[in-house]
């Protein structure tokens, strides 16, 4: 079947690419940024009403979910590339095909996560090295976030579909609405439930927003790829590609977890880990921005190196990567100034502030190198190479940064701050390496296109 111009928004971006990544990217930036805002309520609840320990149980669970999210926004990511390509070349059959393969991979992967969950929690909780009364109040709130984990799984999964077509709005809508009701419900639940009050209203809220997807694109047929489930037929070769380029994003959150936990042990103490994990939620929602460029720049390098258009493809490589970088530097001069007046808005105790404090101090140098290999990782796997992701969170999160910290801290007995220096360096190391593999993949990937184009 081919696609009519105003199905589809390849034209629309071929047209205006720069304008296209503000188009893509500001939605999801604003959407993105209601969540984030809430996980910072989030945590200023708990860390107010419940207390550190609480706030260091979310530090302890923390690692686990972002494997759950590692595995599902790296297949999601997958899933956008695979059918950003098929429509960038025209092909609506198969961009049809791989959403509906997407959603079966989604309710796939939710009942798997909630089954194993239940079956190692406790012992996953354990093995940090947590204190028994972080441990209880840790599982209250990871058993009722596993048992509720599908529905964030095919809420990812459905605006990855969306993503790859281009759709940024509604996505953005869909998930502002969820995360406002997120937001309302979390003090009331809190009050009654403590730090398991919070895992309810999450899972409330987004099983919400699962309902509203799936009204939306199964029965108002809302997007440009139609799901026609009676007609539908495995296809192994496009499962096949999703995993391609999916699993080495998976892959890269899994090692940035198994950072966190290696980390949460190297930094020992309960003030310390809820110093690490507090200061990341806060810099998530400043990175909202870098992450949204990044994601959108998958869709439109995906677009157009389908369509074989390679000159919009360097045009966009040179043009996001300039301006994350430029936002990156100013997110780096205003937490190094004014981190100490954010934290006493998360917790009313002074070590977590003080350590958080030198958290931000030492990496705000990081933020414009951690946004030059964030950025090229994405812009080569919209180029079909989702490898290089992998490999170069495995050298700056494991090789590099987990060494030189367990060195500082365990083998050089330095404060614990020291452990961030060594994030610090594996940042620096990485981007250089990052910047030099995408000129050589665009060298590559360029050639066979421009001599059969």
């Amino acid at each position: 079947m081919e696609v009519q111009p105003k199905e589809s928004r390849l034209e629309e971006f071929i047209e205006n690419p720069k304008k296209s990544m503000w188009k893509l990217s500001l939605p999801m930036m604003f959407g993105m940024s209601v969540q984030a805002i809430y996980m910072l309520v989030d945590t200023a609840f708990i860390g107010k009403w419940v207390g550190g320990t609480a706030l260091a149980g979310l530090g302890y669970v923390f690692p686990y979910f972002f494997i759950l999210m590692g595995i599902t926004f790296g297949l999601g990511s997958g899933a956008t590339t695979v059918i950003a390509q098929y429509i960038g070349s025209k092909d609506k059959q198969n961009a049809d095909n791989a959403a509906e393969h997407t959603v079966l991979l989604g309710i796939l992967i939710g009942v798997t996560i909630i089954i194993f969950g239940f079956l190692y929690g406790k012992r996953m909780i354990g093995m940090q090295g947590a204190d028994e009364e972080t441990v209880q109040v840790a599982l209250d709130y990871f058993y009722i976030m596993t048992g509720g984990s599908i529905f964030m799984v095919l809420s990812v999964f459905f605006r990855s579909i969306l993503s790859g077509e281009g759709d940024m709005m509604f996505p953005m809508k869909v998930l502002g609405v969820g995360t406002v009701l997120n937001i309302i419900l979390d003090p009331i639940f809190i009050y009654y439930y403590q730090i398991a009050g919070a895992a309810m209203a999450t899972v409330i809220s987004q099983a919400l927003v699962t309902v509203v997807f799936i009204y939306a694109l199964f029965f108002k047929e809302h997007s440009y790829v139609t799901f026609k489930l009676k007609d539908f037929k495995y296809n192994f070769g496009i499962i096949k590609e999703i995993f391609r380029l999916g699993i080495p994003a998976s892959l890269s959150m899994i090692i940035m977890s198994m950072g966190i936990l290696l980390f949460n042990r190297i930094l020992g103490s309960s003030d310390a880990v809820a110093a690490y994990q507090t200061a990341g939620r806060i810099e998530h929602l400043f990175f909202l921005p870098i992450i949204s460029i990044a994601t959108s720049l998958v869709t439109l390098v995906g677009m157009f190196y389908g369509a074989k258009r390679i000159d919009l493809v360097k045009l966009m490589v040179k043009y996001g990567l300039t301006r994350s970088v430029s936002i990156s530097f100013s997110f780096s001069i205003l937490f190094y100034f004014f981190s100490g007046s954010l934290m006493p808005l998360f917790t009313n105790s002074d070590e977590i502030s003080r350590l958080a404090v030198l958290y931000f101090k030492i990496m705000a140098f990081a933020y414009p190198f951690i946004t030059i290999g964030m950025t090229s990782t994405r812009i080569m796997q919209g180029l079909g190479y989702a490898y290089p992701m992998f490999i170069l969170t495995l050298f700056r999160v494991v090789i590099i940064a987990a060494s030189l910290a367990w060195y500082f801290v365990m083998v050089l007995g330095k404060p614990v701050h020291y452990a961030f220096v060594g994030t610090l360096i594996s940042c620096i190391l990485t981007s250089f390496v990052s910047i030099t593999w995408l000129r050589s993949i665009i060298r590559k990937s360029f050639q066979p296109v421009l001599e059969t184009g």
